[in-house]
């Protein structure tokens, strides 16, 4: 099969299309044909070994890993004798981040990982975004303790987190107040931000309002920033480390002093959410961005873009196309 490789760390460049062995089918395992992926700050992040330390996970001096790639959207090909959950020829979707593997035209899961089937009327393409950006938004959401009636503010609103919190807080009956350029002021009232903060035409952090939790989607903001932002017992949240790691820390300090906190989301990575991503998709409540699409073949040139911090939304990789007559889920 056809795979976006890479056998050593560095910049997109690094990355070749070759030919490998389709991968290993277990007994409880599901053989998906992908149709599209993704390329994300994730790929991108185990690719380059960035930050040095994420070499004690991926591999000290080569990564263990050498195909990338977390989402994926595609056909059942085969599954394993003990397989229950999928049948061959329904249209699946899902994440795999640690194993990776879906740059690839074959991706094995097992069948209790984070898959789920398509809705019915949605194309790979739509859906393949549906779950990194998403998780971490739901990771954000949850460890901040948000629900119907809060302020929140979302910082970053048009990348793949932030664009997808926006979304997830409207369907939880949040009034959303979101911080992007000028240029996207359009795009971010339409997935539902009952306010919207052009950061290019002054401080956001100078807001007059008060918020029960601010959400920096794009971790180029800090604490210390954004406190005067929050009301008496707010939450920051940050899925980045921040400068000199402080995210995790102050996420250990300031819950043991009275006023405002920081909270590091630990997003979990299950079908569940998988599903609840899907029932959110099908009833129209959660819709990915999409910026461009590649064809696997321009992958690199993908990986490119996506290091330019200038993405909107999502980065899809089209592995194949999708026929009109394609299994229906």
């Amino acid at each position: 099969m056809k795979a976006a490789v890479h056998t050593r760390y560095g910049p997109p460049e690094v990355v070749r299309i070759r030919e490998v062995d389709r991968p290993a089918v277990g007994d409880r395992d599901v053989l998906v044909r992908v149709y599209a992926t993704t390329v994300n700050r994730t790929d991108c992040a185990y690719r380059a070994a960035r930050p040095f330390f994420m070499r004690l996970l991926t591999g000290l001096t080569r990564p263990r890993r050498t195909i990338m790639g977390t989402e994926f959207a595609g056909v059942v090909e085969a599954v394993g004798r003990d397989v229950t959950s999928f049948a061959v020829g329904e249209r699946v979707f899902g994440y795999n981040e640690g194993a990776f593997g879906a740059h690839a035209e074959y991706l094995s899961v097992p069948q209790d990982g984070s898959i789920a089937t398509v809705p019915e009327g949605v194309t790979f393409e739509q859906i393949a975004p549906a779950t990194e950006g998403a998780h971490y938004a739901l990771a954000c959401i949850r460890h901040a303790g948000t629900r119907a009636g809060h302020d929140v503010l979302v910082y970053g609103a048009t990348g793949g987190i932030g664009s997808a919190a926006v979304q997830l807080l409207k369907s939880l009956d949040v009034t959303v107040t979101a911080v992007c350029a000028t240029e996207n002021l359009a795009l971010v009232r339409g997935l539902g931000a009952d306010r919207v903060v052009d950061y290019t035409a002054g401080d956001f952090t100078a807001d007059e309002q008060t918020y029960d939790a601010v959400y920096d989607a794009v971790g180029k903001s800090t604490f210390g920033r954004c406190k005067r932002l929050l009301k008496p017992g707010g939450v920051y949240v940050s899925a980045e480390l921040g400068p000199w790691a402080q995210n995790p820390m102050l996420a250990l300090v300031t819950p043991l002093l009275r006023g405002r906190k920081v909270k590091f989301p630990f997003p979990r990575n299950d079908q569940a959410i998988v599903r609840h991503l899907r029932e959110l998709i099908e009833s129209g409540k959660f819709k990915p961005v999409i910026d461009r699409r590649y064809p696997l073949d321009r992958i690199v040139d993908a990986y490119r873009y996506v290091e330019t911090g200038q993405k909107i939304g999502n980065v899809v990789i089209t592995v194949a196309p999708e026929s009109p007559g394609s299994p229906k889920s």
